[in-house]
């Protein structure tokens, strides 16, 4: 299940699993009895990606989350869960943004700010790109320096030309590493694959096709 239709498959599931109520979106589809039970991977595979694969420590971290539609939710509380100190939810509507914020229910680490106070937030070490802008919705997003320091890790969902423009402005921003979902949409997929089948896929060899096809977005050390 893929974007935009998260939340409305959310609304369909008779069942659903603990990760998908609290993201409120699922991406992840099983037909039982006849309902719809419904579970959302997405954050495990990002975390999965991100700490297995890139070798990235997230706890304690400062993260950025921009946007607030399925995919953010998703991966909110697969970050929460993996042990980032803070979460600001920023998105263009400002009342999606908060209405994330409330549902994740952790106000001392999790919190919503506005799209345009982004350079009075000061600096986080990790930002998620969870918006559709690079899929032709929206102007962009240009980064400004003030949110990077020197150890920030930029994120994007997206794979593909959809990820290009945020990593782009992201390196100019002086990141020091970039990465695209190329990784979050194997490793959600091989969850979604134990959760139908019972056993996990092995996804290295996955992963390496499919970035040999695209190898330029990825400079995580």
């Amino acid at each position: 299940m893929t974007l935009p239709l998260k939340e409305a498959a959310y609304a369909l599931c008779a069942r659903t699993t603990d990760r998908a109520r609290r993201a409120g979106a699922v991406n992840t589809l099983t037909r039982n009895d006849g309902q719809w039970h419904g579970d959302n991977t997405d954050g495990a595979g990002l975390v999965r990606d991100l700490t297995g694969r890139h070798g990235a420590d997230l706890r304690a971290r400062r993260v950025l989350l921009l946007g607030a539609g399925g995919a953010a939710r998703g991966v909110a509380p697969a970050l929460l869960d993996a042990g980032i100190g803070e979460l600001v939810v920023v998105n263009r509507t400002p009342e999606r943004a908060d209405a994330l914020a409330d549902a994740l229910g952790e106000p001392a680490r999790a919190h919503s700010r506005y799209w345009q106070d982004l350079r009075e937030l000061g600096d986080f070490e990790l930002i998620v790109n969870a918006t559709s802008a690079g899929r032709g919705e929206g102007s962009g997003f240009s980064a400004p320096l003030s949110l990077v320091n020197s150890r920030t890790l930029a994120v994007d969902v997206n794979y593909g030309e959809a990820a290009i423009d945020f990593l782009a402005q992201a390196r100019a921003a002086g990141c020091h590493d970039v990465v695209d979902g190329l990784g979050m949409l194997v490793e959600q997929a091989a969850e979604a694959f134990e959760h139908w089948h019972g056993v996990r896929p092995q996804t290295d060899a996955c992963y390496a096709a499919l970035r040999e096809r695209d190898p330029v977005l990825v400079t995580a050390d």
